[in-house]
């Protein structure tokens, strides 16, 4: 069983920055999903556990980076020039195992509480 604990949201103006941690209690495959109030669970970037490789939505790319540090079975999602369409609730997921289908939610074993994170305009 891995526990996962989030932490790091809060409310930002647009174009700041925020960082999300999750503290996982195993070794995993990682992923950062956000919900948005009235909108589905999207995909936000994920992390191999030995942390060589990266992917991300496109909305994302260019603004957020996911990294981990295994020492403390933590992984983080520094997020830049943040938006108002960023507003949603950031979710930590995770499995024992690499998956193709990595944006699909349902292929993830372990969730976080969520990590309200609000952008103004």
């Amino acid at each position: 069983q891995v526990q996962l604990v989030e932490s790091g949201g809060g409310l930002v103006q647009a174009g700041g920055s925020l960082r999300l941690s999750c503290a996982a209690s195993g070794r995993t495959f990682s992923s950062w999903f956000r919900q948005a109030p009235g909108k589905e669970r999207e995909f936000v970037a994920a992390i191999t556990w030995s942390g060589s490789t990266t992917y991300y939505a496109d909305s994302v790319k260019g603004r957020f980076t996911i990294s981990r540090d295994n020492a403390n079975y933590t992984v983080y999602l520094q997020m830049n020039s943040l938006r108002p369409e960023d507003t949603a609730v950031y979710y930590c997921a995770a499995r024992l195992a690499y998956t193709t289908y990595f944006s699909d939610s349902r292929r993830y074993d372990y969730w976080g509480q969520g990590t309200q994170v609000t952008v103004s305009s």
